[in-house]
């Protein structure tokens, strides 16, 4: 049982984790570069959003929301 979990944290250790130890090495040569995957994901979160609310202007303004209180079964 104990080569079996000491290959599960080679795994993780050795390979699935090695990404993020070339990002903390990052950190030391500069600040953009430690906030990589920070800047990434918000970028993705306004890409995502932009998107969203476009969709939302497209359906508002073909009118296919029924919009009075009779609209959700709960009102």
């Amino acid at each position: 049982m104990t080569a079996f979990f000491r290959a599960i944290e080679s795994l993780f250790v050795d390979f699935l984790f090695k990404p993020y130890d070339w990002l903390r090495d990052l950190q030391y040569e500069s600040w953009f570069g430690a906030n990589t995957v920070n800047w990434l994901l918000m970028i993705i979160g306004i890409v995502a959003m932009a998107y969203w609310l476009g969709q939302l202007n497209k359906f508002n303004k073909s009118n296919e929301e029924r919009k009075d209180v009779t609209g959700h079964s709960f009102l």
